[in-house]
């Protein structure tokens, strides 16, 4: 396997035996973002009944009532395996809080051994590695909830179709909204915005609103909100039984450890995307670690998947929001992994499919920035690739000065095939993109041939 498959693909398995691939990528031009990529090898069985534990919690499963939360953030045995139909992106399953503290420790040792190896680093995390997805799952919930909420009453002010930084709430008519609702009464919503700088000028926007359920401002947990599909009130927060709110802590606190190392060792940190029902929670405890350790340089990464129909709202939302606070802003822009397994589950269970239509509409959300005229020597976009795969974009651009970077998978042979063959089976693309790149080398070789330039200098 290391001459074959894994030898493509893995850059070895530990730290010290990828320093030689990093090295001679380096002298390329070429960084790396180290991801440790071992998989635990469960049967699609064993997955599904973790996903379900994982992601029901206590109160659900002695008195039910799963079936109140809305679709999209239920657990779904149908869908509890969630590497069906994924290809390059590895699974966590939740199985104990031990485990949780051994993925934190791997991923420290990933960003020591990025420190070691570049001074310019970045390390991969995933959230769902550190902490019982149930949190993820109802907290996704609990923010969707809270902005289509903004959107709902907007929408009552007119300002339906407008782009998310333009909507603006009138104070007034806000507050008169919510007392009608019966959600708060003007005394009570007037006491949200005490000691805020919120509804200064009169109005209030997605921010402003979004900041509302920040911890620091501390907004009830009773707190009801109209559920648009049944018109009636519901809680806007589940209760936590006391160990699952300890569990809650113990994924901040292992994400502050995280963010802590990567800060000291002068390493960037990466936070994956995951699925849709975990990636608003997932972005929202990423935005809390740029808030503190962005303030110098971007040293926490967010990802956004541009196959997401929301995607260019929550990126404007958030370059706003760090200009506004002062912070540096740090993201990855990427396709999204999960295109297949998040139309299937949509259709299935019977809600919105989040994915863009067609490809030429996930174009538009990467092509939806101004041209900045950024020279290479600035080094402020990046660009990166798999290991082994795209070779002849990734060196030409390290070649030419852009900053560029392999992401880096590496670990050991027998724990990273759960990884590898799904790659292989799943990723329907892939030979054709390895018989292209061949065909390049080929065509490259030949040129060099006749040139007489096979062995010259340059090369």
């Amino acid at each position: 396997m290391k001459m074959t498959f894994y030898g493509q693909f893995v850059a070895g398995e530990d730290q010290e035996a990828i320093k030689p691939l990093i090295r001679r990528n380096q002298a390329f031009g070429v960084g790396a973002v180290l991801d440790y990529s071992v998989e635990e090898d469960l049967t699609p069985e064993e997955a599904e009944q973790k996903e379900l534990d994982s992601c029901t919690s206590a109160s659900e499963k002695e008195i039910g009532g799963a079936e109140q939360r809305e679709k999209q953030y239920r657990a779904h045995r149908g869908f509890g395996d969630r590497r069906g139909g994924v290809i390059s992106a590895r699974t966590y399953f939740y199985a104990d809080e031990a485990k949780c503290d051994q993925h934190m420790e791997t991923f420290l040792r990933c960003i020591d051994a990025s420190s070691g190896s570049s001074e310019d680093g970045f390390s991969a995390i995933k959230l769902t590695a550190l902490g019982r997805p149930q949190f993820l799952l109802q907290f996704s919930e609990v923010l969707v909830k809270w902005q289509r909420f903004f959107h709902q009453m907007a929408a009552e002010q007119g300002q339906a179709g407008q782009a998310a930084l333009e909507m603006k709430l009138e104070v007034g008519k806000l507050q008169e909204a919510l007392a009608n609702l019966g959600i708060a009464t003007k005394a009570e919503s007037q006491h949200w915005f005490t000691g805020e700088n919120l509804g200064v000028s009169g109005t209030v926007d997605l921010l402003d609103w979004n900041s509302l359920i920040d911890s620091r401002t501390k907004l009830s947990k009773l707190l009801l909100v109209p559920n648009m599909q049944t018109g009636q009130l519901e809680p806007l927060l589940s209760r936590f039984t006391e160990e699952e709110d300890l569990q809650m802590k113990r994924m901040l606190q292992r994400m502050d450890v995280l963010a802590k190392r990567a800060a000291e060792t002068g390493v960037r940190l990466m936070v994956d995307a995951e699925q849709t029902y975990f990636q608003p929670a997932i972005s929202r405890l990423t935005l809390e670690m740029q808030r503190r350790f962005n303030r110098d340089r971007a040293v926490i990464f967010n990802t956004y998947q541009c196959y997401l129909k929301e995607a260019y709202d929550n990126v404007t939302l958030d370059v706003e929001l760090s200009r506004r606070e002062g912070w540096h802003f740090g993201t990855k822009l990427v396709r999204g992994a999960y295109m297949e397994q998040e139309r299937n589950r949509a259709a299935q269970i019977g809600y919105e499919d989040p994915i863009n239509p067609t490809y030429e509409k996930t174009s538009e959300m990467y092509h939806r920035m101004a041209e900045l005229g950024i020279h290479p020597s600035e080094k402020k976009v990046y660009f990166g690739q798999l290991l082994g795969m795209c070779d002849q974009i990734t060196f030409p651009l390290g070649q030419a000065g852009f900053p560029v970077y392999k992401y880096v998978p590496y670990g050991p042979v027998n724990e990273v095939l759960p990884y590898l063959s799904r790659r292989a089976q799943e990723n329907r693309g892939f030979m054709k993109r390895v018989n292209r790149e061949r065909d390049l080398l080929w065509s490259e070789f030949k040129r060099r041939l006749f040139a007489g330039s096979l062995f010259g200098p340059n090369y």
